[in-house]
């Protein structure tokens, strides 16, 4: 109903602008193209990310070694994964209002001509789309972490760019539209300084994300527990961390 997705679109734009605040960017000085692996690169960088909290790290992961590859390394993972989980979560925050307020591609979701799910909360219409889908879903991402960890020039954990994704080879991928990251070319003479600060930038995002992305399915979930969203967000009785248990998993 339309007063539902009023109220939805509200409560959006007040979590949108109390959260703004904490996680917007502080201006930076010199950007410096060196990779951030070294704990002393984390603690140098949190205050530019966020002046209110700095370094934050109650859990010494800055000090981890995974699978014996050192420190340096492991940090170049942690990174790289958090610059992931960021854009994923934006992908899913935006997806999330998409669906909830029933707004579709205007064709038909299978080549059959079935149409794609409405009326329902955003993880229903996940399950109520075909396992095909999923599978094909589940197939493009696999495909695209291993174009990120084959083509690089330097992998994440041997000092190279964190959150860069390779463009595709025109020898097996033709088309340089089809690039994930600018297709049209037209960042190319952006400055070091400038790749900083969007980088800052999307990391600050992709964290507000994922804190947005959660806020909606942990109220699916329990009820009130987020309260501006309290009457927003619909009850949701599938499994969120399990997301294929109503189709090819035995249930």
């Amino acid at each position: 109903p339309r007063p539902i997705k009023s109220k939805m679109k509200l409560a959006i734009a007040a979590l949108l602008a109390t959260s703004a605040a904490a996680f917007a960017p502080s201006p930076t000085g010199r950007a410096t193209t060196a990779v951030r692996e070294t704990v002393a690169d984390l603690k140098d960088m949190a205050p530019k990310l966020n002046p209110a909290v700095g370094f934050f790290d109650p859990l010494d992961l800055a000090d981890a070694d995974f699978w014996g590859v050192g420190n340096e390394s492991t940090i170049g993972f942690l990174r790289e994964a958090e610059v992931k989980h960021g854009r994923i979560a934006m992908f899913a925050f935006v997806g999330y209002i998409v669906h909830a307020n029933g707004i579709t591609w205007p064709w038909p979701m299978t080549l059959d001509g079935q149409a794609f799910p409405t009326g329902l909360s955003p993880p229903d219409a996940w399950d109520a789309i075909p396992d095909a889908a999923k599978i094909q879903i589940f197939l493009f991402v696999g495909f695209l972490e291993f174009w990120r960890e084959v083509a690089s020039e330097k992998h994440y954990m041997k000092g190279g760019k964190i959150g860069e994704f390779p463009a595709f080879d025109d020898k097996y991928i033709p088309g340089g539209a089809l690039n994930l990251y600018d297709p049209f070319g037209r960042n190319k003479g952006m400055s070091d300084e400038q790749k900083e600060k969007r980088l800052l930038a999307e990391i600050n995002n992709g964290r507000l994300a994922q804190l947005g992305i959660f806020g909606f399915l942990c109220e699916s979930k329990i009820e009130g527990s987020v309260p501006a969203l309290k009457g927003v967000i619909p009850h949701y009785d599938g499994e969120v961390m399990a997301p294929m248990t109503t189709s090819l998993f035995p249930h």
